[in-house]
């Protein structure tokens, strides 16, 4: 099965959101949310390869959803303000092959 694009995912994303009334939250709101959702792959990141393990009995988190989670409000943020997550990667990828193109260092070709 071939990966969506990020069109694909925007679209996907629009056409759930677009089924409520409510429709996207605002922008503050998304960046609040955001955060809880950083906050909880934090948490999810620190039990996996931090000190802090889980408890005993407590359930095995799931790092790929919470990932999952803060891209979906992403788009949702870029949505609703009318961005194209395609050309927002495309600029930054452009800002870090630019900015960064010597600070680390590079691997050696193998033959």
């Amino acid at each position: 099965m071939e990966s969506p694009s990020l069109r694909d995912l925007q679209d996907r994303v629009d056409a759930y959101i677009s089924q409520f009334e409510e429709g996207y939250f605002d922008p503050p709101t998304l960046v609040i949310r955001l955060c809880e959702e950083l906050g909880e792959l934090a948490r999810e990141v620190s039990h996996r390869f931090g000190p802090k393990k889980k408890k005993p009995g407590e359930a095995e988190g799931d790092l790929e959803l919470e990932i999952g989670d803060l891209l979906f409000i992403l788009v949702c943020l870029s949505n609703s303000q009318g961005y194209d997550m395609a050309d927002i990667f495309r600029r930054t990828m452009e800002k870090y092959e630019t900015r960064d193109k010597d600070r680390w260092t590079r691997k050696v070709p193998q033959p």
